[in-house]
């Protein structure tokens, strides 16, 4: 098995412009393709996604928009979109520094889950480590049940992949 690290917020990829949009900058559609070639041939996905606002950092957004693209991870038909990027798992571990888990204010997970299944993946699972600004004891509390959370044979797989 092949691990691949990309480290959004010591290399960010660049959002979209017209310009990219349009493929004029040939180093940047060079770059995006091969960000497109990682996230194809992955088989699982872990992201790390502390909530920024409500939501998800920008960096994190420049590479979704890298990602799902219209006749590669998803196409439109007569009936609606339909998802090309179908049986991926995605594991995304998400940092709060308050409590948003069934709040209406959490606009993170529930626009992940959207973005992922419109991509046809709907293997998504969340690990939350919330409250983590309210005092040094929380945090640690909270990620420590973060970790709990994982079944112990499945994290020692990943990370051992």
């Amino acid at each position: 098995e092949v691990v691949t690290y990309r480290d959004l917020d010591r290399n960010p990829i660049p959002h979209l412009s017209s310009g990219s949009l349009a493929q004029a900058d040939a180093a940047e559609a060079t770059d995006a393709e091969a960000v497109m070639q990682q996230f194809l041939a992955a088989d699982v996905i872990v992201i790390g996604a502390p909530m920024y606002n409500f939501s998800i950092p920008s960096t994190l957004k420049a590479w979704i928009d890298r990602v799902a693209v219209a006749g590669r991870t998803f196409k439109y038909t007569e009936n609606g979109p339909v998802g090309l990027a179908g049986g991926k798992r995605v594991i995304i571990a998400s940092s709060r520094g308050g409590i948003y888990t069934d709040s209406p204010a959490d606009f993170q997970e529930p626009f992940l889950r959207q973005v992922f299944a419109f991509m046809g993946i709907d293997n998504v699972e969340f690990v939350r480590a919330e409250g983590i600004a309210y005092s040094p004891t929380h945090r640690e509390e909270a990620i420590a049940a973060a970790l709990a959370s994982l079944p112990a044979a499945e994290f020692e797989e990943l990370a051992e992949a």
